[in-house]
């Protein structure tokens, strides 16, 4: 529609032009272009006529059925079926959504980056759905990706455990327990130092930060406990993003970059991009970009912080990776902290494009009614525990059907996932069982149903396909523009890193589907050798766009439901 439109612009006007265009409500039309207004000012003409000049030369082609013009100068075209079936065959690929617009660019996407110190928690399900939407959205434009998982295994949480474990666990413990075991620990600890504070003491927090320092330092007992620990979490890590279906290229963590962040600290203390304070820490002063807060990149102590060793991993991906983007999948809550390191940046002459993908929390409803953070005061917060319930209610949805113990996984993740996905990643999320395993309504089950419902139908009658002149393809035209909008919806939304645009349009594209079975029989009844030919042609296109755009998101299509 776009090339039509700026092809018959070019030879009424000589101009150059790359059309708007929208998709209206269907009672005006397939397609709507505020062209004219574009060209007005051009013109010098009102709006208004250049589009009734527009709509008459577009009434003389036989593509479009209807031409209107409405308000200061809207056209809005409906075009026939048949056009647009051979408009959808002749841009057919076999990777149809996928473009190359970010062809030659390198982009790292970090996520879900969890800390080591307790095991792995609701809380990090946003950071590993959005990054890796990130990341498909990015592969599925054309861009190289790396990814990194980010972790979280330095700094106080490494004191804090062994001092915790050496107070108050036990090896038998350990061993029973694991990482559950760690993060009871680090609950605990966190509380004693909490408690000691209020009294006004300080032997525990000293004890932490002496294991920290002694760490640092590369003492042996402190390197075995940090070790061991972090073997015990990541292990426990990777089984969980694995039931995810989330993995990364790298898992550079903090303890990677905590020395290589010292060196750096140093070396903008010696240009003068940083100031040593009085009590010895060291800041970036920030107020040349905005801030009135430096950013404090070294403690008074010695010790590094979150800005110490992220400051290495910029200069690091900056130095090995030479990245054109760089995506950090983390919460709303660090936007003032990522504002501030993203400025240093700027002022270590770090051109690169850097991004926040952040993202508002889970809540949950209470049993007032009112919404709440989802917290382990009010429910499930251990994400395997959460894995565990989600796989429960799968196979209570599919209960008396053959379906299969991984299928039923594929429900239970498609539903978790797809309900992250529902609104923009802006908003906070209401997490409702029942809301996210409806059959009906904007949920993952009733989008992997529609397209296992689409398999079943090829698998049964083959994937037709009708010459584009035997058919005319009018019982199947709200799907074929459906389809027709599907490379545009991944380029918007690898370009605004909006996934909830996918499955917005996977969702209508669902219930456009259930409409159409509910008129056209594809395969069965008095249907002709063409018609039933050309109907599985575009159900086959139907079944490649689900699957497609559920890739993008992590979500897998079920043999069954």
């Amino acid at each position: 529609m776009e090339h039509t439109l700026q092809q018959l612009i070019r030879d009424m006007y000589s101009v150059d032009v790359t059309p708007v265009i929208t998709r209206p409500d269907s009672s005006f039309g397939d397609y709507a272009t505020n062209v004219a207004m574009q060209l007005a000012g051009r013109l010098g003409r009102p709006p208004r006529d250049v589009a009734e000049e527009i709509a008459e030369t577009l009434r003389n082609s036989d593509e479009f059925t209807d031409v209107s013009v409405a308000g200061p100068g809207f056209i809005n075209i409906r075009v026939d079926a048949q056009t647009l079936a051979r408009q959808l065959f002749r841009h057919w690929t076999d990777n149809f959504g996928s473009s190359q617009e970010g062809a030659g660019k390198t982009v790292v996407v970090e996520y879900p980056s969890p800390n080591m110190a307790k095991p792995y928690s609701v809380g990090h399900l946003r950071p590993g759905n959005q990054g890796w939407a990130a990341r498909r959205l990015m592969e599925e434009t054309g861009w190289k990706v790396i990814t990194d998982n980010h972790l979280g295994d330095y700094g106080a949480p490494l004191g804090i455990w062994i001092t915790g474990f050496l107070h108050f666990s036990s090896e038998q413990a350990l061993a029973e327990g694991g990482v559950y075991e760690l993060g009871r620990v680090y609950i605990e600890t966190k509380k004693a130092l909490k408690d000691e504070a209020e009294k006004g003491e300080s032997t525990l927090a000293t004890e932490v930060q002496d294991w920290l320092l002694r760490y640092e330092q590369g003492d042996e007992e402190a390197v075995s406990y940090s070790k061991r620990f972090n073997d015990i979490s990541l292990d426990h890590i990777h089984a969980v993003m694995r039931r995810l279906k989330i993995s990364t290229d790298y898992e550079l963590g903090e303890a990677f970059f905590a020395s290589r962040g010292k060196e750096a600290v140093q070396k903008l203390l010696a240009s003068g991009i940083a100031v040593q304070n009085e009590d010895n820490s060291i800041i970036v002063p920030l107020d040349d970009y905005g801030f009135d807060v430096p950013l404090l990149v070294q403690k008074s102590n010695g010790a590094a912080l979150y800005a110490t060793t992220d400051l290495a991993t910029l200069l690091y991906r900056e130095e090995n990776w030479h990245p054109d983007r760089v995506i950090h999948s983390v919460g709303a809550e660090q936007q003032f902290y990522f504002a501030q390191l993203f400025a240093m940046a700027k002022k270590l002459g770090i051109t690169t494009e850097l991004i926040h993908l952040w993202f508002g929390v889970i809540d949950q409803l209470n049993e007032d009614g009112t919404r709440e953070k989802m917290s382990s005061r009010k429910g499930v917060v251990l994400m395997e525990e959460l894995l565990d319930q989600a796989e429960a209610r799968a196979r209570s949805v599919v209960k008396d059907r053959d379906v299969s113990e991984e299928d039923v996984k594929k429900i239970a993740l498609g539903a978790i996932k797809f309900s992250d996905f529902v609104s923009d990643r802006r908003t906070n999320i209401l997490f409702d069982w029942n809301t996210i395993f409806a059959l009906s309504g904007v949920s993952g089950p009733y989008v992997q149903y529609a397209a296992v419902r689409v398999n079943r139908i090829l698998k049964a009658n083959g994937v037709g396909e009708a010459s584009v002149d035997a058919y005319d393809y009018a019982s199947e035209k709200a799907i074929i523009v459906k389809l027709l909008d599907y490379p545009n919806v991944v380029s918007g939304a690898a370009r605004e890193l909006e996934p909830h645009r996918i499955a917005g349009y996977l969702y209508e594209l669902a219930r456009e589907l259930n409409r159409y079975y509910e008129v056209t029989p594809v395969a069965t009844g008095d249907v002709t050798h063409e018609q039933k030919n050309a109907r599985l042609g575009i159900l086959g296109r139907v079944s490649h766009v689900f699957t497609h755009g559920l890739s993008i998101l992590g979500i897998e299509v079920p043999s069954s439901m």
